[in-house]
């Protein structure tokens, strides 16, 4: 290889220099990737739904640096073909019943297509005055939709704020939440702060209160039991408040949950906020699975109690038809969000900003630069309107009816927890691996049966999942191992519920003739 300069000289005078951002460039490749994920959406059941590949597997097949020479389009998407899509685990494919849905949908895809587009980096008002007040409007409506109360909206003083996941929600309500306390007692007092939820709350909440500064030891997982359908009790709640302020700690947050990530289980809002009022404690509300379906009449009753609550949220990207990511917050003073949040460089004063006719959503968040979220979930409520998307969630949750009801069927499974929404959590029973030994369930220690149908269910999850046919995970209450079967993928309809019925149903039945306990 030459000189450094004559290295330089070269590329300078190299007749393949192409403006990165030329229209009609543009215009042909972006054709050709549209193309590309219509047929992919087109063929998508032609591949396992989880991805099969080894731990490394993508670093064998690709070069060690990266090109010196420019590439076409076209010859990246074959590798895509080749080398990707074999390691993606296909999300939406009408076969993925695992964890909570990332549901999408064309409006979805096409508003992230706008947003990202028009590139945009809408830290203040000024910077692009249409994604602030679009995000605001679309908070507005979707609240609307919901019947938050008006405290929670900016026509009543509140306001919404389009964050990336729940877990920054949470970090964001919890610092507001942290800086409004120790306000009034004084930072020095930070140790003596305490974090509640139940042991079914997402473990983001603990994550966000490590990061905050409150003590580890001052995290709170209440126990529930199948009693309470594992939502939190308020008694359990009083009983672990009074204790730790007979103990000197401060209460500080409740998160409460409507849809927990094992069980979908939901704390019951109303008589949790109460307790908290008595101590002075924000109440978080965490619907980030189950909030979306609150926009159906029939399903709204599990957000009552909302209006005792501080703040509120809800993942769009699960649930609600608008792609990765878009959670949706909802305070009901904002001034708590940009009091902790706020800073006022000189390169970003503007009279706008100084006015404080504004929302300046970088006072609402923990990074700076923020994306237009907003165009996606505007494309999405517009395209759909209320009444189709209340009907798509129905249909999620007719056809999670339907599987709850053909495992029912069959007495060898169990439906382990209430199914409210469109996740049913099941289960081979002891009692179905106790026949196979011509041995009554009772003559052995239930422990030991349990402990068997742990192993079983195990077996038959790894056992479904790589077939391919399928992708369904897992969870476990009071030592009993389940198998979740989340609906909620845009392209799932009945044919592909009975079909994973019948090859569940088929797994076990292998299993039973082949591997007796």
């Amino acid at each position: 290889m030459g000189s450094l300069e004559s290295i330089v000289n070269l590329e300078n005078n190299s007749s393949d220099i192409v403006n990165p951002l030329n229209p009609d460039e543009f215009r042909r490749q972006g054709h050709i990737i549209i193309d590309f994920l219509a047929d992919y959406y087109q063929n998508i059941e032609k591949y396992p739904v989880l991805s099969q590949v080894e731990p490394g597997y993508l670093r064998k097949l690709l070069p060690m640096s990266a090109p010196y020479i420019a590439e076409p389009v076209e010859a990246i998407l074959q590798d895509v073909e080749k080398h990707i899509i074999p390691g993606i685990t296909h999300w939406q494919s009408p076969n993925y019943f695992a964890y909570f849905p990332s549901s999408g949908s064309v409006a979805g895809f096409l508003g992230e297509v706008l947003s990202t587009g028009f590139n945009v980096v809408g830290f203040n008002w000024i910077s692009s005055p249409a994604a602030t007040e679009l995000e605001s409007i679309v908070m507005d409506w979707l609240g609307q939709m919901l019947e938050l109360p008006q405290r929670f909206l900016f026509t009543g003083n509140g306001g919404g704020v389009i964050q990336g996941t729940t877990c920054e929600a949470m970090l964001c309500t919890l610092t507001a939440a942290r800086d409004q306390m120790l306000s009034k007692i004084g930072r020095e007092n930070i140790g003596k702060l305490v974090v509640y939820g139940s042991d079914q709350t997402h473990s983001a909440v603990a994550k966000a209160a490590k990061i905050v500064g409150i003590d580890p030891k001052n995290f709170r997982a209440i126990k529930t039991n199948k009693s309470t359908s594992f939502g939190l009790s308020p008694e359990s709640l009083r009983i672990a408040i009074t204790k730790d302020v007979k103990t000197g700690l401060i209460p500080l947050y409740l998160c409460a949950t409507v849809g927990t990530t094992s069980t979908t289980a939901v704390d019951p809002l109303r008589p949790l906020c109460d307790v908290a009022k008595e101590y002075g404690v924000w109440v978080h509300v965490d619907a980030a699975y189950a909030g979306s379906a609150c926009i159906c009449p029939e399903f709204r009753h599990f957000i009552n109690g909302v209006e005792g609550a501080n703040s509120f949220s809800l993942n769009a990207h699960k649930w609600f038809f608008t792609t990765l990511d878009c959670c949706c917050l909802w305070v009901k003073d904002p001034s708590t969000l940009t009091k902790s949040l706020s800073t006022n460089p000189e390169y970003l004063k503007n009279k706008a900003s100084d006015s404080k006719q504004v929302v300046d959503y970088k006072d609402w968040q923990v990074t700076l630069s923020r994306r237009f979220r907003a165009m996606k979930l505007w494309l999405v409520l517009r395209s759909y309107g209320v009444a189709n998307l209340r009907n798509f969630l129905r249909s999620h949750v007719k056809m999670a009816k339907r599987f709850e009801e053909l495992l029912a069927s069959d007495n060898r499974f169990e439906v382990v927890v209430p199914r409210y929404f469109a996740t049913v959590c099941f289960r081979v029973l002891p009692s179905a691996l106790c026949k196979i030994q011509n041995e009554p369930c009772g003559k052995a220690d239930h422990h030991v049966h349990q402990k068997h149908a742990n192993e079983f269910n195990r077996k038959l999850l790894e056992s479904i999942n790589a077939s391919g046919h399928m992708y369904m995970t897992h969870a476990q209450v009071e030592g009993i191992y389940m198998i979740r079967f989340a609906v909620g993928a845009t392209l799932t309809e009945d044919k592909h519920v009975t079909k994973a019925w019948e090859v569940v149903r088929e797994m076990v039945d292998t299993m039973l003739k082949l591997h007796p306990q």
